[in-house]
């Protein structure tokens, strides 16, 4: 298991978006890249102890969708954010 230090929170990793087909199944330029939300709301699943407020495992916390980081480690990806870009909790 993955556990985040220096003031990073572990959070739940992004589902990601069929981005070549809309909803109504128009098919998109291979080159498009759909606008995407700045602020995501997202499951917390660990933190480090060092982070500067309280949260509880499944917290739904507001993060700039931009300062998410994945790494991926031993063929496992996680996504982990610091908390300063942790914006409100939920």
């Amino acid at each position: 298991m993955f556990k985040p230090v220096n003031r990073h929170v572990l959070i739940k990793n992004r589902v990601p978006k069929n981005e070549t087909e809309t909803p109504m199944g128009i098919l998109l330029p291979e080159d498009f890249k759909p606008t995407e939300e700045r602020y995501v709301c997202t499951a917390v699943l660990d933190w480090a102890d060092d982070i500067r407020f309280k949260l509880s495992i499944g917290s739904q916390v507001v993060v700039d969708s931009s300062m998410i980081e994945e790494i991926t480690v031993n063929n496992t990806t996680y996504s982990i954010i610091q908390d300063n870009y942790i914006v409100g909790i939920i």
